[in-house]
């Protein structure tokens, strides 16, 4: 797999990744920079999300509103995505139609107008958009449980942003975040599909290669230590249905133990995609975890998992507690399993079934071109592409005694944060909703 990728670097520092695919008429065309909520300042929390929401804003050449139209016209599909550390744009079209999303993200790449107006709309969007979110018991369980795990990495902050600083952001501080990070050294672009490699380079060099190279803005990131004692939050708020969300400090996508842990917490709940872009599902009936709280029906769901990212992240397992249970019992229950797991390695049998359904969720993961061509890049974001490649033999290397290990270094009472939310027995308002024409970040 690894062969089947070329790699270009333009003279203004543009990573270029191409991988021919000709199972089908179409070519997938991402655009990934190196700038998330990771890299924002205190008091700019939510500008990389909303910077992405204006590149769909129009240019002088591309106007505002015709792009989806231009796009739709030609069958094709195109979103964006803003995450902790990067954000990514993509257009699949047919492989006679691609020509326009290179010229779109080269011409967006420089030249959006970040136009007073629209910047003053996309405020009522975005903060709309979080109004939205925090009618939801989990949003609001979930930045509770961040903010309580770290003290100083900007991973504490909601990708969207806090509603202070989205009123407090101006139209200079959204183009000057714009122009700090949207260059092409910053930024890998990865395309996959029915193409011939020596021509797409061609078409790519004519595009992007004028773009100037310009400085890219950086800041310290602030690393933290692990926590020193249990933290325990209480969040109060409308709704019948209780949750219980535990979350402890995750090994970062580069760290060998990333692997083990992959493994582990596919044992305690079950198997789950890093592809944040979709690709299939596979049930956690087996799971232990499921066994422990929702067949002896304490919990009404389970689920768990952990984001590949350049930092240590959070591990995190949330419960939705079952009617007339109590969050107390089904922490209990959850307790009782994660020390199982830290006192005995488990069978080998368990470890076998838990790396064949990483690997056929992997496989479902990157069954279509948008999926290979998002791999091509996401994987740059934190590692390199032979990561990916070599993901599912990592994971089959992965033994009994790696798990054990991974389970007593990193799932330990005194370093993790518990949340309860208590719900108050008020309906929940109703959100209406918006058109969000900025993507899906």
């Amino acid at each position: 797999m690894r062969d089947l990728v070329t790699y270009r670097k333009l003279e203004n520092g543009l990573s270029i990744q191409l991988k021919e695919i000709h199972t089908a008429p179409l070519i997938s065309h991402w655009i990934w920079y190196r700038i998330g909520s990771r890299n924002e300042l205190s008091g700019r929390t939510g500008i990389s999300h909303w910077v992405e929401h204006m590149q769909f804003k129009g240019t002088p050449h591309f106007q505002g509103g015709t792009l989806d139209k231009a796009i739709s016209r030609d069958g094709g599909v195109w979103n964006a995505l803003t995450y902790l550390d990067w954000t990514a744009y993509y257009e699949t079209l047919p492989a006679d139609r691609i020509d326009l999303a290179i010229e779109l993200e080269a011409d967006r790449m420089i030249n959006s107008t970040f136009d007073p107006a629209e910047v003053e709309s996309e405020r009522t969007v975005i903060l709309s958009e979080r109004e939205g979110s925090e009618n939801e018991p989990l949003f609001r369980l979930d930045e509770s449980v961040q903010q309580a795990a770290f003290d100083h990495h900007p991973y504490r902050n909601e990708v969207i942003g806090s509603t202070a600083d989205l009123w407090k952001i101006q139209r200079d501080d959204l183009y000057e975040h714009y122009r700090s990070h949207y260059r092409p050294s910053n930024a890998v672009l990865a395309i996959a599909g029915d193409f011939d490699t020596d021509e797409m380079l061609e078409r790519l060099e004519k595009a992007y290669g004028s773009i100037p190279v310009g400085p890219v803005e950086q800041h310290e990131i602030p690393q933290e230590a692990i926590l020193p004692a249990e933290r325990r939050v209480e969040v109060n708020g409308p709704g019948e249905t209780a949750y219980i969300k535990v979350a402890y400090r995750a090994p970062a996508a580069s760290d060998p133990d990333f692997f083990p842990f992959t493994i582990l917490d596919s044992l305690l709940a079950g198997p789950a995609s890093l592809n944040m872009f979709g690709g299939g599902g596979i049930s956690n009936k087996t799971s232990r975890l499921y066994r422990a709280l929702v067949e002896r029906e304490l919990a009404a769901n389970i689920g768990g998992g952990m984001q590949a990212t350049i930092d240590p992240g959070l591990y995190a397992i949330t419960a939705t507690v079952r009617a007339h249970k109590t969050s107390e019992a089904v922490l209990e229950g959850l307790d009782a399993e994660l020390q199982r797991m830290r006192q005995e390695p488990p069978p080998e049998a368990e470890i076998a079934r838990a790396a064949k359904q990483a690997r056929a969720l992997f496989a479902y993961s990157s069954e279509n071109i948008t999926n290979q061509a998002f791999w091509l890049g996401y994987a740059e974001m934190f590692a390199h592409y032979d990561w990916f490649v070599q993901y599912v033999q990592r994971l089959e290397q992965v033994t009994a005694e790696d798990v054990l290990r991974v389970a007593q270094k990193y799932l330990k009472d005194s370093s993790r944060v518990v949340g309860f939310y208590r719900p108050t027995g008020e309906p929940i308002p109703d959100d209406e909703g918006f058109e969000d024409l900025g993507g899906e970040g």
